[in-house]
């Protein structure tokens, strides 16, 4: 599912993912080709800072980014590109470094949520339909509105009528919120929709259910690629991951063809990422050891 991840403020200006508005919030970075140096990087990060109270040292940030094979030039040109999108912000703790900007914490908490516990929808479960009729005078706000359902994985009935599943209205909500578009947008609870074709043809017409099904191929090909390092093998994994939950809402099996790759990418990911987690953390507190006993 290809998408032009910009966002446009209400004064027009042009906004990558990733960047800070002028609110504070920094928004997810999910544009970068999983793999590359860009999304190892934020991968990297989102996992890891965290749990180190949010500050590491630029060396061994330098450092973990070479086990992940990524040269030291690239990697402080990749980490700068971070702080620039206000990810990470320069500090110096017992060394130069950096720490996580608190303005993105929510947001890596979010994808927390969507990264290890993905929902797959059962045939009994309720959906959210999100209906909107925005003045054009406010065009800016219906562009944003549009890209940010996209990005939760909200398929399109009709250019003014979105849908996705229940679980994801409490998202639906902060979008909505954050946009200050409450005045144009209402919100259904809703049973499996009645169509005039069958649900899998509707489903196919809501979402790109083709491109999905590349994104679960070409995902299950790259975890046979994995290094033998648990390390490099687990950021890995959840980058070419990360990206999955949030374009596939986990549709219920009534709306997918037999043949659905979603179920294989899921138990692959969670049997995988028990293995390897516990032995990745462990390589991470022992590269970090030394600057944090400083």
């Amino acid at each position: 599912m290809t998408t032009d991840r910009t966002e446009v403020t209400e004064s027009g200006t042009v906004l990558e993912s990733g960047t800070v508005l002028e609110s504070g919030t920094v928004l997810d970075d999910i544009d970068a080709r999983p793999g590359s140096t860009a999304s190892l990087l934020r991968t990297l990060v989102g996992l890891y800072l965290r749990p180190l109270n949010g500050w590491i040292s630029a060396a061994d940030l330098v450092t973990l980014a070479g086990d992940l094979g990524i040269p030291a030039g690239p990697a402080r040109t990749g980490i700068a590109r971070l702080k620039q999108k206000g990810l990470l912000l320069a500090e110096r703790g017992p060394a130069a470094g950096y720490r996580l900007n608190p303005n993105a914490v929510a947001m890596l908490e979010r994808g927390d949520r969507r990264i290890f516990r993905m929902r797959e929808m059962s045939d009994a479960d309720g959906w959210c339909l999100i209906s909107f009729s925005i003045p054009e005078s406010a065009r800016s706000v219906r562009h944003q509105l549009r890209r940010r359902l996209q990005w939760i994985g909200a398929g399109v009935v009709s250019p003014a009528l979105w849908i996705c599943p229940w679980h994801l209205h409490g998202e639906v909500e902060e979008i909505v919120a954050d946009l200050d578009a409450r005045a144009w947008v209402t919100l259904f609870a809703a049973s499996t929709p009645s169509t005039p074709v069958p649900l899998p043809e509707a489903a196919a017409a809501w979402w790109d259910l083709d491109e999905l099904r590349a994104e679960h191929l070409r995902f299950q090909a790259s975890i046979a690629t994995l290094p033998s390092s648990p390390f490099a093998a687990y950021v890995q994994l959840i980058d070419g991951w990360r990206v999955l939950p949030y374009v596939d809402p986990g549709l219920p099996p009534s709306m997918l063809p037999a043949d659905w790759p979603g179920g294989r990418s899921f138990a692959e990911f969670a049997r995988l990422s028990e293995e390897l987690s516990d032995a990745a953390w462990r390589h991470v507190r022992t590269v970090t050891a030394a600057a944090r006993r400083s």
